[in-house]
């Protein structure tokens, strides 16, 4: 099961915060900072999965159980992947598999660049409901439902939530950069995600960027 999906920019902006736990917002605060904390900090040579922090292990209800059913419902693992100015950040419980939830935040980065032509963190801040609905057609309930880009692509668009970027905002995206315009928002310049089509040929057990 997928428990959370989150996307932080490089200064630990929240760019997306979905939860399928229920938890207290207390909780979910200190645990998007405590994750933020441990994948910014990790090595370039580190592999991008790691245990999750004992924080919402020990917040979920099925973490006071005995059995193994239910210890396998338990959140445990974070898998993370670093796109120039953003990470794209999995929690999910043990049974699900890294290398799958790796493919999966492919898929979601990939579907996203198509539907903004060019993607970068601008587009995500003003488009959340692109963001959210491209989100909805992979993942419901916790549960991974699609997993076919040209599906996913096909869906968002046929919910009519892709939002177009005015024209006098375009011309940065061209050669894997972002509009380059701060906008006061603390998007280190503005520097996008981009260069997203030649990812399928980076190594899934390397370093988070």
């Amino acid at each position: 099961m997928i428990n959370a999906v989150l996307v932080f920019n490089n200064s630990g902006q929240p760019r997306l915060t979905k939860f399928y736990t229920q938890l207290e917002t207390s909780v979910q605060q200190r645990l998007i900072s405590e994750i933020f904390t441990l994948v910014s900090h990790r090595p370039a040579s580190a592999c991008n999965f790691l245990p999750l922090p004992p924080l919402l292990a020990k917040s979920s209800p099925s973490s006071s159980s005995s059995t193994t059913t239910h210890n396998n419902d338990t959140p445990s693992l974070i898998t993370y992947r670093h796109y120039a100015t953003l990470y794209f950040i999995l929690i999910s419980t043990s049974t699900e598999s890294p290398l799958a939830l790796l493919d999966l935040i492919q898929v979601f980065v990939e579907a996203l660049d198509r539907l903004f032509e060019n993607v970068c963190e601008l587009d995500l801040i003003f488009n959340f409901e692109t963001l959210h609905a491209t989100l909805a057609e992979m993942i419901v309930g916790g549960v991974v439902v699609e997993t076919g880009l040209e599906r996913v692509v096909e869906g968002v668009r046929t919910q009519g939530k892709v939002a177009k970027r005015p024209v006098n905002e375009r011309g940065g995206g061209v050669g894997g950069m972002g509009m380059g315009v701060g906008v006061g928002m603390g998007l280190g310049g503005g520097v996008g995600l981009g260069a997203f089509r030649g990812l399928g040929d980076m190594d899934w057990g390397g370093g988070g960027r």
